[in-house]
């Protein structure tokens, strides 16, 4: 029977129902917004009105002018820095409430406190400021020009950092048969989870010890930011992340409001609470996506990808957002541009532009999403030219699995994998010829298309990846701790935070393979620096690797242990011990694992004598046996139409077929593609920030900013390939993100598909019906 198999199968690769769902089913989340206080004051901030000014004068009102609160006020408070290592970084801070200049809209420049946060907004109403209006970047690629107003004074140029990469490019174009060059643009985004960001504050006069409640995934880097920003000792800094609505790379950096909530509950020893409104999120709030690309690729005759050559531009904001950092987008894209493809040669430059716009953070699929696009669409711009098939010219180029583990040209180390049997599995599954055979006979306004999108996800980054891409949050060991309690059930300390992941299910399933105690016993505590060990936290595939591998290596110290002991208490040999379903076994004897508990913590004078003295808790580190990453990837296709009058595009069927390695659970497996899936289909199609010339936002709300809703996602197929790493404790491979990166070059490249015989070529998205419309017109121009 395979691994994880059987109706009542609870340990790796079973698809065990998620113990986190009865509670937020049943509305017992608890989240910062249902934490009250005892004296809580809520704030409300005055933000900016104007991209790019000087802040000339801040008038507070008469009436209640006490409690408000802008940058002179924030005594010894330093702003945010997040500096890159790399060379050439251009630093800058971030302050906590603006001072002389503003450089984005809805940049917090005052707080304003109050009993409810519509007395604090009433507040804010009040306070009068005196801007002089400058001159916006607006355009990322107007943003380096001479002529283009600097951001910040000392800079040379509005650019964060400039990366170049060469890899042997002039010698392998030489033999190019076939060379397209292309232009193409993502657009910026907001990462809209569930519930906003959101703080609660609290100052214990008596330890000393601030405690900041925040929607946070990563609460121990929040609390060195803050320990740095404050001038505070880290004892004296708690972070507690209670349940969190979502998080897809949103909550995962220091927030200046974060700063400024816990200053405030110091100076007047009362709790403060800031919870963001989505107005606040859309406006305010830290963006992601936005990206330029100028692509030329270069092929044999026969098909061969020989080189690619990039230049590519990402719009950084205005600040370098902590730990992450602005140049985490471009740095990654120079690196892994290539995607799953094998080349001759590569040559890319990227630069991390500044503009009078919220800073940019990672969301769900990081660079990913970009340079897949990028990539997938000039594969299928190649294979026009050639005269192949879109899927004939990606197997002819894609890493085999006889050459696993392989070294790509930017030096990525595939640990396994079968990419081109995913793409195979996912022509079949999409009836590649009988869509072919729909197109033969199609007539009417409207045309079918296919398109594919094939992709590797690094996952799992470690030390030497994090510290080559020179971001000041760099992780190492992950470490958790396991208690055998003392009624026999597990508690498990782990500093990964779980809002989504399904940890509270997954690593107890981890415990069961290892030592054989039920899932339903076991407790995982997250989230609490005061009670977990430290960590990086939650980004970047990495939690059932990382936290799973650490979770795996303490439960099995803490198994060795427990075999010591029932070894003694049945009159064993500890070797011939073994645990499971709660039981210790030896031979024809067994005693319940509740029974080594008691006599630990309750009748210790029948322990053995050599018994070790550091008992049934066991910490132990963990990293995967090259530290590079583990890399997932997945053949997306998908089927639509285009309705030519109204620009319509319709997803008509959509199969994916990924390797996540070996399933902890496949039913979370299915639930993080899915949910992906869904976000990159708003990336496709719906999602767009956009902004004007003077830097205001155009969707401030949720009527202008589209998001994808259940009438616009068809009936998602799923097929799984499981290709164990090398590296990881069970084979497990990151996951969290896969779904999210392949649906925008895909659906771009079935809407290509479908008009490719009217003249239309998109390079753009989101795929609007306005684009679509423009793009069918611009054709029809031509062809006259």
């Amino acid at each position: 029977m395979k691994r994880g198999a059987g109706p009542t199968a609870k340990g790796v690769g079973a698809r065990l129902e998620r113990r986190e769902d009865a509670r937020y089913l049943l509305g017992r989340g608890r989240y910062v917004g249902d934490i009250r206080l005892p004296g809580m004051l809520e704030i409300a901030f005055v933000r900016s009105p104007l991209a790019h000014a000087r802040l000339c004068r801040l008038d507070k009102p008469a009436e209640g002018g006490d409690r408000v609160f802008a940058a002179a006020d924030l005594v010894g408070v330093a702003g945010i820095r997040a500096d890159s290592g790399l060379p050439g970084f251009r630093s800058s801070v971030q302050p906590i409430l603006a001072e002389a200049k503003v450089r984005h809209v809805g940049e917090p420049i005052a707080a304003c406190l109050a009993e409810t946060r519509a007395l604090a907004e009433d507040l804010a109403e009040r306070v009068e400021l005196d801007l002089e209006e400058l001159p916006a970047v607006h355009d990322m690629l107007r943003a380096r020009d001479p002529e283009a107003p600097l951001l910040h004074e000392h800079w040379d140029e509005n650019a964060f950092l400039e990366t170049a990469v060469d890899r042997g490019f002039e010698a392998a174009i030489r033999d190019a048969a076939v060379v397209v060059k292309r232009s193409y643009r993502t657009a910026r985004q907001c990462m809209a989870p569930l519930e906003g960001r959101g703080c609660l504050a609290v100052w214990d006069r008596h330890l000393e010890l601030l405690t900041l409640h925040s929607a946070t995934q990563m609460p121990h880097i929040v609390r060195t930011g803050l320990a740095e920003c404050l001038g505070l000792d880290h004892g004296q800094v708690r972070v507690v992340a209670p349940d969190v609505g979502g998080g897809f790379g949103y909550k995962g950096i220091l927030l200046a409001e974060e700063v400024c909530a816990a200053f405030l509950a110091m100076k007047l020893d009362r709790p403060i609470r800031w919870l963001e409104d989505r107005r606040e999120h859309l406006i305010a709030g830290a963006n992601c996506r936005e990206h330029a690309y100028e692509v030329t690729g270069y092929a044999a005759a026969d098909g061969e990808l020989l080189a690619v050559d990039c230049q590519a531009i990402v719009d950084s904001g205005a600040y370098s957002s902590y730990p992450f950092s602005a140049c985490l987008e471009a740095a990654q894209v120079g690196s892994i541009l290539p995607g799953p493809y094998k080349m001759r040669g590569y040559r890319c430059r990227t630069w991390s532009v500044a503009t009078n716009k919220p800073p940019i953070l990672p969301f769900r699929g990081v660079a990913r999403t970009g340079v897949c696009f990028a990539m997938e669409l000039t594969m299928d711009a190649l294979a026009r030219e050639l005269g192949m098939t879109p899927e004939a010219i990606r197997l002819r180029n894609l890493v085999a699995p006889a050459e696993m583990p392989f070294t790509n040209i930017t030096n990525k180390d595939f640990d396994s994998g079968d990419y081109p049997e995913a793409l195979r599995r996912v022509v079949e599954a999409i009836d590649v010829q009988g869509v072919r055979a729909r197109q033969a006979a199609q007539s009417g306004g409207s045309r079918i298309g296919v398109g594919f999108a094939v992709f590797c996800e690094q996952g799992a980054h470690g030390t030497s990846v994090y510290h080559g891409w020179g971001i000041p949050m760099v992780p190492g060991f992950e470490q958790a701790t396991a208690r055998l309690t003392p009624d026999g059930g597990l508690e498990l300390r782990v500093g990964v935070h779980s809002h989504g992941q399904s940890l509270e299910t997954t690593l107890a399933q981890i415990v069961y393979e290892e030592i054989g105690i039920d899932p339903a016993k076991v407790k995982l505590v997250h989230g609490d620096t005061a009670y977990t060990p430290y960590s990086t936290g939650t980004w970047g595939s990495r939690c059932i690797v990382m936290a799973g591998g650490a979770v795996a290596a303490a439960s099995a110290t803490l198994g060795e242990r427990i075999r010591r002991i029932a070894a003694h208490l049945m009159q064993a040999d500890p070797d011939d011990v073994t645990l499971a379903d709660g039981m210790a076994r030896a031979g024809s004897s067994e005693i319940p694992l509740a029974e080594v508990a008691r006599t630990w913590y309750r009748a210790p004078q029948l322990l053995p004598d050599d018994v070790d003295p550091r008992g049934l808790e066991a910490t132990e580190g963990y990293k995967t046996v090259r530290d590079t990453g583990t890399f997932s990837y997945a053949a997306h296709a998908v089927v639509v139409s285009v309705d030519l009058d109204l620009g319509d595009v319709k997803l008509l069927d959509y199969v994916i077929v990924e390797d996540a390695g070996t399933m902890i659970n496949p039913m979370v497996v299915d639930g993080q593609v899915h949910g992906g899936a869904v976000q990159g289909i708003g990336t496709a199609l719906f999602e767009e920030m956009p902004f004007d010339a003077a830097g205001q936002p155009l969707a401030s709300t949720l009527a202008d900013y589209h998001l994808p809703v259940a009438a616009d996602i068809p009936a998602i197929r799923i097929l799984h390939m499981e290709t164990p790493s090398p590296l990881s404790r069970f084979g497990q491979k990151g996951i969290g993100e896969s779904g999210a990166i392949g649906p925008p070059a895909a659906i771009a490249n079935a809407v290509n598909d479908a008009l490719a015989p009217l003249g239309v070529e998109m390079t753009e998205v989101p795929l609007t019906p306005e684009r679509i419309l423009r793009a069918l017109a611009r054709a029809r121009e031509v062809a006259a």
